[in-house]
């Protein structure tokens, strides 16, 4: 499926720059603080729900990467585990699917 890696690398581009406009835009309404941005993810029930759940997400798709990684000898791959927690899982997940996509030499 030549074309899925197409769809996977639309959707880890995406995945930055959609969330990663919110982000800077409250950070921008903010003075810069990344005590506030956090802060502002345990402000309510609702957010800190959905907080753990991608922190749960994340830890769960780092260690599904380290496992395949082992396995498939895949080691650009790796580089998916620093964009899930710098930038998210939203960006880090479908960048994974991309490189475990192409094709075996």
């Amino acid at each position: 499926m030549p074309n899925m890696r197409y769809v996977y690398l639309a959707l880890a581009v995406w995945g930055t720059i959609h969330p990663m406009y919110y982000f800077m835009s409250y950070m921008a309404a903010n003075d810069w603080s990344l005590g506030a941005l956090i802060d502002a993810w345990y402000v309510n029930d609702s957010t800190t729900g959905l907080t753990w759940d991608l922190t749960i997400a994340a830890v769960t798709l780092t260690i599904w990467i380290i496992a395949e990684v082992a396995v498939r000898r895949n080691w650009s791959a790796l580089i998916a585990i620093p964009t899930i927690y710098c930038i998210g899982v939203s960006c880090g997940l479908p960048l994974y699917l991309y490189l475990r996509s192409r094709p075996v030499s």
